[in-house]
């Protein structure tokens, strides 16, 4: 195997389209990470097969905060030690839905259930969320982007680019590289820690989502329109679920030679 990196930050975002939050360590399963989009509103109004309601159309929404009523049950599989001492390759029991439970602060300091009316009533969704055991992602249920990358944005517009504007499940320490060396990636099973193995399906197309401000929600076309002209509308990678497992910040990330 040939170490390519490091984790540095492992990131959920419980609800498509609202803020996400680092964490210590994250259960990757074949539907992406436990918690990972778990939610999303629909619209009548989006394009016909894309039924979400996203910050392209309400920018607001990535300042929004989701989180988990008990967030210490919502990182890892109730029974993992016990399956993983069966047998390591055993898929554990699903969590509770009731430990799954969320709530959203609104930027004007409301706490709405995630399942209240009124939420749904605050985005104009035709109505309550929809819930999915599968990340509901836009292409590949797990996302990889490189700190070097976010550093090369911001080479190129002579400003300093937040890598949370690319809302990755990985962010990856390629040190030594100069931005999008994850492409090479594309193709290749990456191994992330111990256990979990990712095949890394193709560069990420990129939307109107990565104009938006984490912190703000604010846009900034100049982002979106330098990966479009200089970088053909991708910026780092996605891939689907191999064998699932814990991962954690620092990490180790190695492309599985001959896979």
């Amino acid at each position: 195997m040939t170490n390519v990196g490091k984790v540095e930050s492992v990131w959920r975002y419980p609800v498509k389209s609202m803020r996400g939050h680092a964490m210590k360590e994250a259960f990757v399963g074949y539907g992406g990470l436990l918690g990972d989009r778990l939610y999303a509103f629909g619209s009548a109004k989006s394009p016909a097969g894309f039924p979400y309601v996203t910050g392209r159309e309400i920018r607001q929404m990535v300042t929004w905060e989701p989180r988990f009523v008990r967030p210490e049950r919502s990182v890892l599989p109730p029974n993992l030690a016990e399956a993983r001492a069966l047998d390591p390759d055993l898929t554990p029991a699903p969590t509770a839905p009731g430990d799954m439970a969320l709530e959203v602060v609104l930027p004007d300091g409301r706490v709405l259930a995630i399942d209240d009316p009124a939420l749904a009533a605050e985005l104009g969704s035709d109505g309550p969320p929809m819930r999915s055991e599968k990340a509901i992602a836009d292409c590949r249920p797990v996302s990889l982007f490189s700190l070097q990358t976010a550093a090369r944005l911001g080479e190129e517009l002579g400003r300093a680019v937040d890598q949370r504007r690319f809302r990755a499940n990985f962010y990856l320490d390629m040190s030594g590289t100069q931005g999008f060396a994850e492409d090479a990636l594309a193709g290749k099973a990456v191994r992330i820690g111990d256990a979990v193995t990712i095949h890394v399906i193709d560069r990420d197309p990129r939307c109107a989502m990565i104009t938006l401000d984490p912190d703000t929600g604010e846009r900034d076309f100049a982002v979106l329109k330098n990966v479009t002209e200089h970088h053909e509308g991708f910026a780092g990678v996605y891939g689907a679920v191999l064998t699932e497992g814990v991962v954690r910040p620092g990490d180790a990330v190695t492309v599985i030679d001959g896979a």
